[in-house]
């Protein structure tokens, strides 16, 4: 696929530069200045302001590398490897699970980067107070017949591993142990899961720790009408992935460079606010083997 892509775009550029000459310009230079990274996300938490947050992780890749770097919304998980997948976007913000998917539907691409919490991610499984539900340590078997809601199919902390934890907890899956058929939340990520548990829509819900945590901090709503009744064991999740196609575009070294430049994000910057990390840590494509691995088992990706 990526060969047909570069073959689609040779092609193009003689026709471009036929056209140019005919005009009497200069035809723009293969990884020239001409091109531009674009960076894009999966949309998990408020998709609102996700254009302003990552606009400025894409103002601090650019400084850094010196080539034009923009942000491309993606409306969905699937939207997102898909985008990565036919070669729109160079530099992802990928969940666990969405990050497996794109590697595998392209090759030769890389986990490069990832935030220090990320190895050892958490989903946190939450009531609405009114169930009177309390926290506990062993899996709650007795929500059986309770509402239940996941959040977007292709999420790994709303999803995957909900899905894989309550099934090795109870032996069937979530969609047979349920009374009630589980819900998703199709638009809004996490945010979404946790505004429709303490609107009382579903008693309970899976998501991401990080962003329930912050929430909890920001909403009072959410900190006076859920709790978190009980906590997975830690998986490995968020990474940045990136194209292969870069090293064409941009000269080789350029996955490195990119490598490097997020690692180096300062403290506190909006760079790192982007993805609500302190810090980020270097990645590699065997840090997510658990994940595709559990994808498998519960029929979510196949080989």
């Amino acid at each position: 696929m990526l060969t047909r892509r570069i073959f689609f775009r040779v092609g193009l550029a003689a026709v471009l530069t036929s056209l140019l000459i005919s005009c009497g310009d200069d035809p723009p230079v293969a990884g020239g200045k001409n091109e531009v990274l674009v960076l894009s996300a999966i949309p998990d938490e408020k998709i609102t302001n996700q254009q302003a947050k990552f606009s400025k992780l894409a103002d601090y890749l650019e400084g850094r590398l010196g080539v034009e770097v923009e942000f491309l919304f993606s409306k969905d998980y699937a939207d997102a490897v898909t985008k990565f997948r036919n070669g729109e976007t160079h530099l992802v913000w990928f969940g666990g699970l969405s990050g497996v998917q794109a590697r595998m539907a392209v090759d030769g691409a890389k986990a490069i980067a990832q935030g220090k919490s990320d190895p050892l991610f958490k989903s946190y499984l939450i009531a609405n107070v009114a169930t009177g539900l309390e926290t506990s340590e062993e899996f709650p078997m007795g929500i059986k017949s309770r509402s239940f809601t996941f959040g977007s199919p292709g999420s790994t902390s709303g999803r995957l591993m909900p899905t894989y934890f309550i099934t090795k907890e109870t032996g069937s899956a979530p969609e047979a142990w349920f009374e009630k058929k589980p819900g998703f939340q199709l638009s809004g990520g996490h945010v979404a899961t946790a505004h429709a548990v303490a609107d009382g829509t579903y008693d309970l819900g899976m998501l991401n720790y990080r962003t329930y945590d912050s929430l909890v901090e920001s909403e009072q709503k959410i900190r006076e009408r859920t709790r978190i009744i009980w906590t997975t064991p830690p998986y490995a999740d968020y990474n940045f992935t990136i194209h292969p196609e870069v090293e064409v575009l941009f000269g080789e070294g350029m996955v490195e460079r990119v490598r490097e430049a997020l690692i180096e994000a300062p403290a506190g910057s909006d760079a790192l606010k982007a993805i609500n990390r302190e810090s980020i840590i270097s990645a590699k494509n065997e840090d997510f083997e658990g994940i595709r691995e559990v994808a498998e088992e519960v029929g979510l990706i196949r080989e």
